[in-house]
């Protein structure tokens, strides 16, 4: 059992457990995630550690669907910082307790600011990791916001 598993048992929430075969040669562990498991890809996000500067946290958690990428600026005015950029990833597994490919948003070592893409508020459930490849969690957007305690935000590139 994960930390983000034990987090959203503990929390009494409705979700539901996704396992896959992981393949270690995938390029794209949340696409990988949509294929094994026949989910549309919008509905799969991916959990990405940013570095700020100007900001009293030092790293802040992104949540965006597997099919877009992360704007830094957004992400950076979303949290009102001067600047990010992606974490280097020795310091983001780190930081969360997870390994790249498998960080979920849940469950995290330390409670750092998170940020979720706002069209995860237009589905009626997300996809995240569950904290190691080949395994997701399904809950909704709400439920999501309310346990990593995110933010909304349009943080995709456009």
């Amino acid at each position: 059992m994960t930390p983000a598993v034990m987090a959203v048992k503990k929390a009494k929430i409705q979700y539901d457990l996704l396992e896959y075969s992981h393949d270690a040669a995938a390029e794209s562990y949340g696409l990988e995630a949509a294929e094994k498991l026949a989910l549309e890809p919008g509905s799969v996000f991916k959990t990405l550690l940013v570095s700020l500067t100007g900001h009293r946290s030092n790293l802040a958690v992104a949540v965006v669907p597997v099919t877009h990428s992360l704007s830094l600026k957004a992400m950076a005015k979303a949290l009102g910082a001067k600047k990010a950029e992606m974490a280097d990833p020795v310091v983001a597994e780190r930081s969360t307790g997870y390994v790249v490919g498998g960080i979920s948003p849940l469950g995290q070592k330390k409670s750092l600011p998170t940020v979720i893409d706002t069209t995860a508020q237009l589905l009626p459930l997300v996809h995240i990791s569950a904290g190691r490849r080949g395994l997701e969690i399904a809950l909704t957007a709400k439920d999501l916001a309310t346990l990593s305690r995110g933010i909304f935000a349009q943080i995709t590139a456009e």
